[in-house]
């Protein structure tokens, strides 16, 4: 019943073969994760920016913001495909620890990305900041999980190279920065739901331990299956990642049985203690 990610084409997705290069990078990589992660840039002028902020602080013109503060926020990271028809919103928060992330969104034009539009605005949570971006080769959203995946972990890199102290709350400190995070039971934090969601297609929310390569992981799981993912939105929330897509069967909502199994499968791997491959 599984199907070759080379052949298949999704509603929404498109996934590309894993052994294809997603786009130029720097040099630098995360070990043992099988993605290329550019090194921080020096600043650029981004043209194409239209920088809009609310509230009353303002970012300065470097990464780093306030890190003045005894206690290290939660830092997240939100990949949302479904607000936007036409880009791909990442949304950026630290406390307010973060500036206007420049070197962030050359990281970004790095991997052949148009960041189309910026915007910060403050909450009760602190400083958000937000970025719509286009693929520049094409002018529209992205839509492969390579590259969505390259996105999140570049994002958290430059995170950790301009505050260190972030990497004690991220799951992937332990591959990128100085303080490696505690260990979290991934038994426990494991979560899989399925929920009808209209009439043609269902919700699936994920919710588990953090790891680099884990976006594309799950896709390719769903997938496998030959279930369609439409689109949805993935976080970054500290040691922990929550994905939530949308997902159908033949352009109908799963019915039972299928949800099971998928619920199933996905527990399954996400579950399963690592093995080295050179260990058997």
């Amino acid at each position: 019943m599984a199907v070759s990610m080379a052949s298949l084409s999704c509603k929404g997705l498109k996934i590309a073969p894993t052994n294809q290069p997603i786009a130029p990078f720097a040099s630098g990589s995360v070990a043992g994760s099988g993605f290329l992660v550019p090194v921080p840039l020096k600043l650029r002028s981004i043209s194409s920016i239209s920088l809009k902020v609310q509230g009353t602080a303002s970012p300065t013109a470097v990464e780093g913001g306030n890190s003045d503060t005894d206690t290290v926020p939660v830092p997240k990271v939100i990949i949302d495909q479904d607000s936007d028809p036409d880009a791909t919103i990442v949304e950026i928060t630290f406390g307010d620890r973060l500036g206007a992330l420049l070197d962030t969104m050359n990281a970004l034009k790095n991997l052949g990305l148009n960041v189309v539009k910026a915007n910060v605005y403050l909450d009760a949570s602190g400083k958000h900041n937000k970025f719509s971006i286009t693929k520049a080769s094409t002018g529209r959203k992205i839509d492969e999980p390579e590259l969505l995946e390259a996105i999140r972990l570049t994002i958290i890199n430059n995170m950790i190279e301009y505050h260190p102290e972030a990497s004690s709350q991220l799951a992937m400190g332990a591959t990128f920065g100085p303080e490696v995070p505690q260990e979290v039971d991934v038994d426990i934090a494991t979560h899989v739901k399925v929920y009808d969601d209209g009439p043609d297609r269902s919700l699936l929310v994920v919710e588990t331990v953090d790891r680099p390569g884990l976006l594309v992981d799950l896709v390719k799981i769903i997938t496998d299956i030959n279930i369609d993912v439409q689109s949805g939105e993935f976080d970054t929330e500290g040691l922990l990642a929550k994905a939530k897509f949308h997902v159908s069967y033949r352009g109908k909502p799963l019915i039972k049985p299928l949800q099971q199994v998928l619920a199933n499968s996905l527990r399954y791997f996400l579950r399963r203690p690592s093995t080295e491959e050179d260990s058997y």
